[in-house]
């Protein structure tokens, strides 16, 4: 006890205070220093995300406000169910262009989701690990290509290629459209379906194969089912750049106003409209203003879709 009492430092009463009082600022300081930067890095995740918003609503307020000067002079129901567009004669009906899109866009992803499933599913599920690693980097290339070299190809390649199989004479049309944004889509499909197959527990496949089923029971009834909700995000991404693409689509489509009521017809949709006539139009005119309410209808499906597709998302979830 007194060899303890002798090693113990003898501290003033005045110093203890300073010691006490010392440490206890620096440790409310670094508190305040944390608080402070918790509560600067909230405000900028708020003012970034108010941000985003105000940009999203200041666009479609800016279109709506510019396109909705289309109706002052033509009537409502002639814009949306009319065929005949002709900006010369003051007629604009844009149901072809409307129809267009619906069509093409349906037409992509009917030709490039199953065979984004298959590929996804041979990568995942099936191919070897050396040719996954060859087949995986390809795939991210593809998506970077632009999308006029997708087009060019598409002009210089598919169309001839139509023409001789089919023996029409133009080869432009929906479906040479619809081909090539599948090309360009594909990439995007089957890389994030891929990395969502690849995340299923193995445990899943394990139970399946305990239970006796095949290698294909279990990949259409269990893996494909537990990786939906990643496949859907691939197909809004893929879908989004179908239904925005312009440049590919003005080289392969014909760009004509007419109905496209057949593959070869060439027609077109709003995207290649907007980008075909926008030069060549008076600024204010309600032929400008026609193709800003196209502009916006554009929005107005992509945002539709993606509503859409996140409605079945969550009820595949809760199913």
């Amino acid at each position: 006890m007194l060899n303890q009492a002798q090693a113990s430092p003898i501290v003033a009463p005045g110093e203890l205070g300073r010691s006490i009082k010392s440490g206890s600022g620096k440790t409310l300081d670094r508190k305040n220093r944390l608080l402070f930067y918790n509560k600067t890095f909230k405000i900028v995740c708020i003012a970034s995300a108010v941000f985003v918003c105000l940009i999203l609503f200041s666009i479609l307020f800016f279109m709506f406000r510019t396109g909705i000067l289309t109706f002052r002079d033509v009537p409502v129901q002639t814009f949306f169910l009319s065929k005949e567009w002709s900006p010369e004669n003051e007629t604009y009906g844009a149901f072809i262009f409307i129809f267009g899109t619906f069509a093409l866009t349906a037409l992509t992803l009917l030709i490039s989701v199953p065979i984004s499933i298959f590929v996804s599913v041979f990568l995942a599920e099936m191919a070897p690990k050396w040719l996954r690693n060859l087949l995986r980097p390809i795939l991210d290339l593809l998506v970077g290509i632009p999308s006029v070299v997708y087009g060019f190809l598409g002009l210089t390649l598919l169309i001839p290629l139509l023409r001789d199989v089919t023996g029409t004479v133009m080869g432009d049309g929906i479906l040479a459209a619809g081909i090539v944004l599948s090309i360009m889509v594909l990439p995007t499909i089957s890389r994030i379906s891929d990395d969502a197959i690849s995340v299923v527990p193995q445990k899943f496949r394990d139970a399946s194969y305990a239970l006796g089923a095949t290698r294909f029971q279990t990949i259409v009834k269990v893996v494909i089912p537990s990786a939906k909700s990643g496949i859907l995000y691939g197909i809004i991404l893929g879908m989004a750049r179908a239904i925005g693409e312009t440049m590919a689509v003005v080289m392969v489509i014909g760009n004509t106003p007419q109905l496209a009521d057949a593959l070869f017809k060439p027609t077109s949709v709003l995207t290649s409209n907007i980008v075909m006539q926008i030069p060549n139009v008076p600024f204010d005119s309600t032929w400008n203003y026609a193709l800003y309410m196209m502009g916006f209808i554009l929005l107005v499906i992509s945002l539709i879709m993606i509503v859409f597709v996140r409605l079945l998302q969550k009820r595949g979830a809760k199913a």
